[in-house]
């Protein structure tokens, strides 16, 4: 009986250690331009996205932790342009291309050391963060008459990777009538809160994609305040 405790005991002491060995598992919530958030492996947006990643070790007890997060492109995953030492961190994807993100881990207790690093991730797939290239439109025309459509003037829908924007109203004299630096914003047809006169005025943007890319669009805008759904003017 007594040697049957003492294999039970040592069993127990073993099963204690294995379990206490650290681990990680990390993770990735993304925010896009919008707001939206989604945690997966892998994200595909427009500029700027900004990524939560979290090392979540695991058992570490008594082990000193060391965490290295590395962000590099394609092909260089031994030179990274950006390298995190915190146990989580955050990070605003602004340039156009992939990116990859992994996470060396290291736990040290006196000469014992649990490595979570290049072999580790050779069979783990890194976080991977595709920017798309910058798009950008500015319609010619817009109804504010109230009904709820196209009752703002604003860039089109579908624009992409937009990092910086800075659009202007003026009249046919040259007038500003109008500014705004929120690319989800625009102009509602007032100018010191009055409706502005239908007719044609002039839209100048200036703005910066993820890519590099620089806007500078002047065009017309025509203001349409008898426009209704169903008409045929051409946005």
């Amino acid at each position: 009986m007594k040697r049957i405790l003492v294999f039970w005991i040592s069993l127990f002491a073993i099963g204690s250690i294995a379990a206490q060995t650290p681990g990680i598992a990390p993770s990735a919530t993304f925010t896009d331009s919008e707001g939206n958030e989604s945690s997966d492996n892998r994200f595909s947006g427009s500029a700027p996205v900004t990524a939560r990643f979290s090392a979540n070790p695991s058992e570490v007890g008594d082990y000193t932790p060391h965490y290295e997060w590395r962000f590099y492109t394609e092909g260089k995953a031994d030179a990274p342009y950006l390298v995190r030492y915190e146990e989580n961190t955050s990070y605003t994807f602004t340039l156009s291309g992939v990116h990859y993100v992994i996470c060396y881990a290291t736990f040290t207790k006196g000469t014992d050391t649990i490595s979570f690093t290049q072999e580790y991730w050779q069979n783990t797939e890194p976080f991977q963060v595709s920017i798309s290239e910058s798009k950008l439109e500015m319609p010619n025309a817009f109804s504010p008459n109230g009904d709820g459509i196209n009752d703002i003037y604003k860039a089109k829908n579908g624009y992409q990777s937009i990092i910086e924007f800075h659009g202007y109203i003026f009249n046919r004299w040259g007038q500003k009538l109008f500014e705004w630096t929120d690319i989800n914003g625009g102009w509602d047809g007032k100018y010191k809160g009055k409706d502005a006169k239908q007719g044609v005025y002039f839209c100048l943007v200036k703005a910066k994609g993820a890519d590099g890319r620089e806007f500078h669009i002047r065009r017309d805008v025509n203001l349409l305040r008898g426009f209704t759904e169903g008409s045929t003017t051409k946005y």
